[in-house]
């Protein structure tokens, strides 16, 4: 960093070199198929900053994605276009519906419809275990990039 009062400030950012073959590797693998979701995933979440990064991220991996503020919207979009969706991504606690009562309407309506849940309750026994039915899907909240992606790969494999 260098400054100079009335002249401004220059920053000088030193990076280490990377080979070529090295970078180009990197992203293949990244673009691998295997690499890449597929499918379309429905986010339920009425936290429109979670809501925004989680469509953001799964859409990163691969993924189609589209997002609902609430269940309700979420139920509207299922009807709208029953075959589009691969999987739901969901909030436990919500206002109005919470997601254990979503995931309970789309098993009669949906019944293959995939579901993972995500919560960042963790002191509360009700609302960190949301009411879940055993072995449902879970991702603790806040969780990473690449936590997100094994645990939905996980659910739709």
């Amino acid at each position: 960093v260098e400054s100079t009062p009335g002249e401004g400030t220059t920053f000088k950012v030193y990076l280490p070199r990377v080979p070529a073959a090295v970078a180009e590797a990197a992203l293949e693998s990244a673009a691998s198929d295997e690499a890449r979701g597929h499918g379309h995933v429905l986010v339920v979440e009425d936290n429109e900053q979670v809501g925004q990064f989680s469509t953001q991220l799964l859409s990163e991996l691969g993924f189609e994605t589209t997002w609902a503020g609430n269940a309700e919207a979420a139920l509207r979009l299922l009807e709208e276009h029953p075959s589009r969706y691969a999987a739901v991504f969901s909030d436990v606690v919500m206002p109005g519906m919470g997601g254990p009562m979503l995931a309970n309407q789309l098993r009669v309506t949906y019944p293959r419809m995939k579901v993972l849940f995500m919560s960042g309750y963790t002191d509360n026994p009700d609302h960190r275990n949301g009411n879940l039915a055993p072995g449902e899907n879970f991702l603790q909240k806040p969780f990473t990039p690449e936590t997100l992606a094994g645990k939905i790969r996980e659910v739709l494999a």
